[in-house]
């Protein structure tokens, strides 16, 4: 963790923020306290919309809710 000053800060501003882009820490401080950390923005993922692909279904098959036949399924009888 790298810790600056304002002063320095305020000289070195683009170096810090190339820093921070690298992943390094860094920590601002005023009065030798820490005040604040640089941290690089990550992009937010798109936010979704309902009903983006409404009547998109055509690969649902016709007949995908009807009932199945009464020989589809085994029972432990059938074997």
């Amino acid at each position: 963790m790298q810790t600056y000053n304002i002063h320095e800060a305020k000289t070195h501003l683009s170096e810090l923020v190339a820093l921070a882009e690298r992943g390094e820490d860094v920590v601002i401080s005023r009065a030798n306290k820490p005040a604040v950390r640089l941290v690089p923005v990550t992009p937010q993922p798109k936010k979704r919309v309902a009903g983006l692909m409404e009547g998109a279904t055509g690969w649902i098959a016709d007949d995908f809710d009807d009932y199945l036949p009464p020989d589809f399924l085994i029972t432990s009888t059938d074997q």
